[in-house]
């Protein structure tokens, strides 16, 4: 997904020993407005794709690795049981790799969401994505109290948890605080906020640039807010920094 996202950040991320790897295939049930992944009618499940995505960590000597995946919503299990296997297989494969699980909302559905509690990874991700007003306009099948409860769940659960925002696309600044303090209250630990880009001229238009001295002043606020980190800049994605995130 480094690659196939046009990640700015993927040779720091190699460098420190970091890589983000998305699984359940490569096309998306789900058309959010941002995002440049194909939607699309998925193929079967891969059932080897665990066993290979271990091996590749392990190939590459990844010392902290993201798992994100697209969203699988004609599955009943919508790929938790797939994902459970994955995290197993690098465990088993790579003892020494620390795992962050950058998860979809599995629909709220809490058995699917439990799957990923019971198999402990040291941090769950489930971005926000945006403020609440604009939900319906960058995640079409999304809901922001629907991300808010996952994230509640996983935190109820033990979890520590992480989420994401992406500015430019018409919030206001007072909306993104909004958003800060909305995820405080179901105990988010560590948030990422950066610049929306343009993946194609079919999606969503850059309604705004926001200078770098927002992103400065949006992460002390932030932090003032009791987020244990916040990475705050342009070009920060949802796995910027990630293996710093472990505490």
């Amino acid at each position: 997904i480094c690659e196939s996202g046009n990640c700015p950040n993927m040779g720091e991320c190699w460098g420190a020993g970091t890589a983000t790897f998305m699984i359940l295939g490569n096309v998306c049930t789900r058309s959010c407005g941002f995002c440049a992944v194909a939607t699309g009618r998925p193929e079967e499940l891969d059932p080897f794709e665990p066993l290979r995505v271990a091996k590749s960590v392990k190939l590459m000597k990844v010392k902290h690795c993201v798992i994100t995946s697209v969203d699988r919503d004609e599955l009943e299990d919508g790929g938790s049981i797939a994902w459970v296997q994955t995290v197993k297989a690098i465990r088993k494969l790579c003892p020494d790799t620390t795992m962050e699980t950058l998860i979809p909302d599995f629909k709220g559905v809490r058995k699917n969401i439990q799957r990923i509690i019971d198999v402990a990874p040291e941090i769950v991700s489930h971005n926000i994505e945006t403020v609440r007003r604009l939900t319906k306009q960058v995640r079409i099948q999304a809901q922001f109290d629907r991300s808010l409860e996952v994230l509640r769940i996983l935190k109820e659960g033990g979890m520590k948890t992480k989420s994401g925002i992406m500015l430019g696309l018409g919030e206001s600044v007072e909306e993104v605080i909004e958003t800060m303090d909305e995820l405080r209250g179901v105990g988010v630990d560590v948030l990422t906020i950066g610049q929306y880009l343009q993946p194609t001229p079919k999606h969503l238009a850059v309604v705004e640039f926001v200078k770098p001295e927002v992103f400065n002043e949006l992460k002390e606020i932030g932090l003032g807010k009791g987020f244990r980190f916040v990475e705050s800049g342009p070009l920060v994605r949802s796995s910027y920094h990630a293996e710093k995130h472990l505490f």
